[in-house]
Order: structure tokens, then C-alpha cells, then sequence
């Protein structure tokens, strides 16, 4: 588990650490427009972790000013803005206005509990079970950006429960049937060969052996 004190500062505190993970995530992306629709898929918890916040050209701006601000102004997408300029930052950016409370499950963030909340008003049972497992999804990834060890899909689903107080919830075998809790993001692959390059090695030893015999 990493600590805050040992994580760089963030450049917006209102989106929180989270955010700011993706935004770096992003940065990685190799391919552009992949960059861009994870940007777009970004700006839209943006959205939902402001829900005060009446949509307008304006507001829908100033979310994609932020990403670039967040990302340091080092991000090649295809946005439907330019990039702002750098004397933005000299602007104090608006609070958002969070309730104090604890979090509960401080490794998801208080954005999660956000959306959780915007979550439990919607009364289309179809518009909430895609709000739960976009919700499932986030956590993964935000879990698995603070922590090595894998997290099961089961666990994620009480998490879920907790923080809605039961009023959330879905079929667990639905969700590991169907990997409807899958990362919004996969860690880089790694390389399943170990540097001694054990595959070959262990051909050569067979050729030995037939030799020997």
C-alpha cells in the first residue's frame, strides 16, 4: 500500500489521487487514438464526480482544461478543445463542494462514494446495473493501481454493497461469467520469460539427454 505522504503532490485536489493515476495512465498509451478514447472515457467520471456542476460549453471546457493541466500539458489526443494555455495554472482552480466525511475504502477514493450515490438514484434497473458494473470496473483499476496482489470480483461487489448500504448490487457469477468487472485498464504485459530464458534452456536439456542416451 502506497501512502500519500510518499506520492507527488496533486496538481488538482478536487479530482483527487485516482484521477490523477489515470491521467498518468494515459500519458502511457502508446497509440493516439486509444489515448483519445481513454481521455474521452476519463472526462466522462469527471462529469459524474461533479454532478452539481450544470453541463455547458463551458463547464464541458474547462473539464477538458483540467485533464491537461493534471497531465502537465504533456498529452497528444484528439480533443474537442485546444490545448489551454499554461498560464491557467496561475488561476486558482474551484473547490468542489465535498461533504467532510471519512471514506471508507480509502484506496477507491471519495469519488467512488460519488458515484455510488449518483448510482442508487437511478430507477431504470438496466441504467443501474451499467452504473454498478462501470462502478465494479473503476474500483479494480483504482485497486489495482495501489495494490499488487489481485483482487477478487467478489470482494469488490461487498465493497460495493457496504458503501450503498445494500442498495446496490448484481449476480456475482453474472459478473465473473461475463468479466463484467474487467480494469478499465490492463498493466503491461510481462514477460513470462524469466532472464535465464528457461523455454530454451529447457530444450537444450532435453537435447543433452537424448545425446547422453
Amino acid at each position: 500500500m502506497e501512502y500519500n505522504t510518499s506520492q507527488p503532490p496533486l496538481i488538482l485536489r478536487e479530482y483527487g489521487r485516482n484521477v490523477q493515476k489515470l491521467v498518468e495512465y494515459i500519458r502511457t498509451i502508446p497509440d493516439k487514438s486509444k489515448r483519445s478514447e481513454s481521455a474521452e472515457t476519463l472526462i466522462e467520471l469527471m462529469k459524474q464526480v461533479t454532478p452539481t456542476v450544470k453541463e455547458t460549453p463551458e463547464t464541458s471546457q474547462k473539464l477538458w482544461d483540467d485533464l491537461y493541466i493534471m497531465s502537465n500539458f504533456d498529452l497528444d489526443i484528439d480533443a474537442p478543445y485546444p490545448i489551454p494555455e499554461k498560464e491557467v495554472l496561475n488561476k486558482k482552480p474551484k473547490r468542489l463542494d465535498y461533504s467532510k466525511h471519512n471514506v471508507k475504502f480509502k484506496h477507491y477514493g471519495k469519488n467512488i462514494e460519488l458515484l455510488i450515490k449518483e448510482a442508487i438514484k437511478k430507477e431504470d434497473p438496466t441504467e443501474r446495473e451499467d452504473a454498478i458494473i462501470y462502478i465494479g470496473k473503476l474500483m479494480k483499476s483504482f485497486y489495482s493501481s495501489w495494490n499488487k496482489e489481485v483482487i477478487d470480483d467478489s470482494v469488490i461487489l461487498e465493497n460495493i454493497k457496504s458503501i450503498s448500504k445494500g442498495e446496490l448490487t448484481i449476480d456475482l457469477d453474472k459478473v465473473k461469467e461475463d468479466n463484467l468487472f474487467e480494469k478499465l485498464y490492463s498493466n503491461k504485459r510481462r514477460n513470462t520469460r524469466s532472464s535465464s530464458g528457461k523455454p530454451s534452456d529447457r530444450k537444450s536439456s532435453n537435447r543433452n539427454r537424448r545425446k547422453r542416451n
